[in-house]
């Protein structure tokens, strides 16, 4: 499935750019930035959304739906509220 959904992005870029704005999903969803792994990613509904790490992502994959209504609930004001975390300690 990821080689399939890797083929997809490079075929149509622009079609897969990042969801808010290519920080980490999991933070977002916490009204927090952080940056992101880039082999830690899943495609949902035709959207990419990128994580901090894959342990990350686990936690997010937990809940897909609820955790990409908070990111969108919280985005992009978690822009003029954080910081981006390189070490995603706080969220």
């Amino acid at each position: 499935m990821r080689v399939r959904d890797l083929g997809a992005i490079e075929a149509d870029p622009e079609a897969y750019a990042p969801q808010h704005g290519g920080y980490c999903a999991w933070a977002v969803k916490n009204g927090n930035l952080a940056s992101v792994d880039p082999e830690s990613w899943p495609i949902v509904d035709g959207k990419l959304y990128l994580n901090y790490s894959a342990g990350v992502q686990r936690q997010w994959q937990g809940d897909i739906a609820g955790n990409i209504a908070l990111g969108d609930q919280n985005w992009p004001a978690a822009l003029s509220r954080t910081t981006v975390s390189e070490s995603g300690q706080n969220w």
